[in-house]
């Protein structure tokens, strides 16, 4: 105990279940930029194809949800209508992706990918699958169950 009655503070365990020390962000922000020197994503396609991050997860989304609307991105990304219209924009411009007008709402727009959209989306996931693969390939079976549940719960916590 210090003299003032309080105990000295921890360091490297948290104060409770809630409250990370200093030093967990520390080696977790030292563990995240060394993972993402270590585990990056390169655009086989080349710089001038490049996509954002935003329009890679548009462009995914819509593969998964063809005929979606823009409001249906947005509110999935979590992100404001126009910023979707613009990352829509940049898209079709590309040729990878195309609006259509539903026969029963003249005034909805419904996304789809183009040809090149499904090419580039299936690139996409082929080179996320193969980043995930050498991410868990160092690990036991039982230490990738237990990665994959300790993401799976940091993801599905709410604030």
């Amino acid at each position: 105990m210090k003299p003032s009655g309080q105990p000295p503070p921890r360091r490297g365990i948290a104060d409770d279940m809630t409250n990370p020390t200093d030093d967990q962000l520390a080696s977790l922000g030292a563990a995240f930029d060394a993972f993402a020197r270590r585990h990056k994503l390169v655009d086989a396609l080349g710089s001038e194809t490049q996509l954002n991050e935003l329009d890679k997860q548009t462009l995914l989304y819509v593969a998964d949800h063809p005929g979606c609307g823009p409001t249906d991105v947005a509110r999935f990304l979590a992100v404001p209508s126009t910023t979707i219209s613009s990352s829509t924009d940049r898209l079709v411009k590309r040729g990878l992706l195309e609006r259509h007008r539903p026969e029963g709402d003249r005034r909805a727009v419904a996304l789809r990918l183009s040809a090149g959209g499904k090419t580039r989306a299936d690139a996409i996931l082929a080179a996320h699958r193969e980043l995930y693969r050498r991410m868990l390939a160092p690990l036991s079976p039982a230490e990738r169950k237990s990665l994959i549940r300790m993401i799976a719960k940091i993801v599905s916590h709410e604030d």
